[in-house]
């Protein structure tokens, strides 16, 4: 595939889409003018159109028929809706050529787009249409996503190493077996609203001991902000840090003291949990 040539369409307009339009074109892995979004929202779609120059239309059939990337970046109880648009002309299925189709409906399983997409076509037309599922998160909107994908029976090398690609240029990508996505929906997937739940816990605190809203947030993002940074830099687990920051009898342990009686590490460690079970009921 011509990475030159290549026609890379986004089914699905929302802040997911948006993102990958953006990221696309920032990277230079693709020009505006080969980038096809489509959805119903014609005001969401102009709105794209006037902000990165894309292509866009409210015809998911045209365009899957348009591109060799598809991105199907809509919400999981709509993903159906948009393939059987897709399916519905056959001739769109019965493929000369490599079509790449990607998915980051949550919880969606691979078999459940097969069973759409492969239904009317042979092994023949099968191969060259090869599909792989990820798992984002919103950090992608800022270019510092972490994406996990897993391919089907028909994905070849090089289809992950453009898949890759595309999804490096919102941040960080890891390849792992379908069967763990529930546990990277749980981790990763959700992950950024357990940090938004510890920033808006620190600043409610900051607050109650006297600081105006704006000082509290001040405080709380640059903090979390080095904390992370530490993590990445220092090359030390987490606990090792923890140790270095809590001098005995001092402030730090007080804080801690009171998180481990209530349980808090044992706490959120069973909500990531709950979080992996949820995700297996959605794709059952």
């Amino acid at each position: 595939m011509d990475k030159k040539k290549r026609i890379i369409g986004i089914i699905g307009a929302g802040n997911m889409g948006e993102a990958f339009a953006g990221a696309l074109i920032k990277s230079d892995i693709s020009k505006p003018s080969r980038i096809y979004v489509s959805d119903i929202n014609m005001e969401r779609l102009n709105e794209l159109k006037s902000t990165y120059g894309v292509n866009t239309t409210d015809n998911n059939a045209e365009l899957f028929t348009k591109s060799d990337v598809v991105i199907l970046a809509v919400k999981p109880q709509v993903i159906e809706k948009g393939l059987r648009e897709i399916a519905g002309n056959k001739d769109n299925l019965q493929l000369s050529k490599r079509k790449l189709v990607i998915s980051i409906a949550a919880g969606i399983k691979i078999k459940t787009i097969e069973s759409v997409l492969y239904n009317t076509i042979d092994d023949s037309f099968i191969k060259h249409l090869p599909i792989i599922r990820v798992m984002p998160n919103t950090p992608a909107l800022v270019l510092s996503g972490i994406s996990a994908m897993c391919g089907n029976r028909n994905t070849i090398a090089e289809d992950l190493d453009i898949v890759n690609e595309i999804l490096a240029s919102m941040g960080k990508v890891i390849k792992v077996e379908e069967n763990e996505m529930d546990a990277v929906t749980a981790l990763s997937g959700s992950g950024p609203a357990y940090v938004f739940y510890l920033a808006e816990a620190m600043m409610d605190a900051g607050i109650a001991l006297g600081f105006d809203p704006d000082t509290a947030a001040t405080l709380t993002y640059t903090t979390l902000k080095g904390a992370v940074n530490l993590l990445e830099q220092q090359n030390e687990p987490p606990e090792v840090l923890r140790r270095k920051v809590t001098s005995p009898g001092g402030t730090t342990e007080a804080a801690l003291r009171v998180l481990q009686k209530n349980r808090v590490k044992e706490n959120i460690i069973e909500a990531i949990k709950a979080a992996a079970e949820r995700s297996s009921e959605l794709s059952a």
